[in-house]
């Protein structure tokens, strides 16, 4: 009985698996820190290659110099697609290139023509190809604190990138958010706005916003 008793008073001083006991205990903790961590980390990445595809996508469409051709906008819009391959952009997301011009009339702004790329199926918020042609619906494109409107003689290539975050654990607090961004370039050295199809391609093939490709 006695040798029983010392035993239990031992074990009750005992801190020789304290240091282990504290680590199981606070494991789960640091382990959900850890991934809170790592996702947070991916969903300010993919904001990143968002915004970065909205820029580059506008600037390259407003650098084709003289005109613009079908197999211009499929060319920069596969690289626009091809540079957000490491998020998956292609499958989830939705490039929407807009040419932004005075209307005929002089009474606003006028989406000439519109081009969109990705599987996701958004619209733009400015409306489609046509918008505002024969009327004064559209004044700007942008945030109204900073409104974007084309000026004479010269058109603003439009961005509008939509891409739903695909998270990289499951269940993640930010499973089903959208990110969005837009970005506008004016167009340099272009004097003819209209879209050419010098090459014939078929219209299955062009990038109209009806038709959605990875």
């Amino acid at each position: 009985m006695r040798r029983a008793a010392r035993r239990l008073i031992r074990l009750r001083v005992c801190t020789s698996g304290l240091a282990l006991t504290e680590f199981a205990f606070s494991l789960p903790i640091l382990l959900g820190l850890g991934l809170l961590g790592l996702e947070s980390a991916n969903f300010a990445m993919a904001h990143l290659r968002v915004s970065n595809i909205a820029m580059m996508t506008a600037d390259n469409a407003a650098r084709v110099r003289e005109s613009i051709d079908e197999a211009d906008v499929i060319e920069l819009l596969l690289g626009a697609k091809m540079s957000g391959s490491g998020i998956q952009f292609g499958q989830n997301g939705r490039i929407i290139l807009s040419s932004l011009e005075i209307n005929p009339g002089g009474t606003g702004q006028w989406i000439r023509w519109q081009r969109c790329d990705g599987l996701r199926s958004t619209a733009s918020r400015y409306g489609g190809e046509g918008t505002g042609q024969n009327n004064a619906s559209l004044q700007s494109v942008g945030p109204p604190t900073n409104p974007i409107a084309a000026q004479p003689g010269t058109a603003v290539m439009m961005v509008e990138v939509v891409y739903n975050y695909q998270p990289i654990i499951p269940n993640s607090f930010l499973e089903g958010r959208q990110i969005r961004y837009e970005s506008a370039f004016n167009v340099r050295q272009r004097n003819d706005q209209a879209m050419k199809n010098v090459g014939n391609i078929p219209a299955g093939q062009r990038r109209t916003c009806n038709l959605f490709q990875a």
